[in-house]
């Protein structure tokens, strides 16, 4: 039987890894539609490391872009999505405004309460090269 701990053990997340087709393609999505700065650089992996001052992502390119297999939410164990927290609804309709108009996002939907009747509020895309990511207003 496993005991269970007062606090956890973690700090939440240290960094988050993205494998992706193209990570200039990757790198500018989160740098131009995003505003994230550039970490580092790994060209010989290839591996750039953006972040927002809070999250740090990795971007790992694909040895094969042209033969890589889409993930599949519903058929692939992995990385469902990419939640990221934004300040207010007024910062969820700029963001989404920003990456709409972004070359080769795809929206899933427009930005609506979470569910019925919640305060918080949220969009999903998938950025250039299909990761999914939502955006999210602070849960009340």
């Amino acid at each position: 039987m496993t005991t269970a701990l007062a606090a956890p053990l973690t700090l939440g997340a240290h960094h988050i890894g993205l494998a992706v087709r193209d990570v200039a393609e990757a790198r500018d999505f989160f740098v131009e539609a995003l505003g994230y700065k550039v970490a580092a650089e790994r060209p010989d992996y290839p591996a750039i490391f953006v972040s927002d001052g809070t999250t740090l992502l990795t971007l790992w390119q694909v040895a094969d872009p042209a033969g890589a297999t889409p993930f599949d939410r519903r058929a692939n164990i992995g990385l469902h999505h990419l939640a990221l927290r934004v300040a207010d609804l007024g910062a969820l309709r700029t963001v989404f405004a920003r990456v709409q108009s972004h070359p080769g996002v795809l929206i899933e939907f427009d930005p609506e309460p979470i569910r019925e009747g919640a305060t918080t509020h949220h969009f999903i895309c998938a950025m250039p090269g299909g990761i999914r990511i939502e955006f999210a207003t602070p849960f009340a």
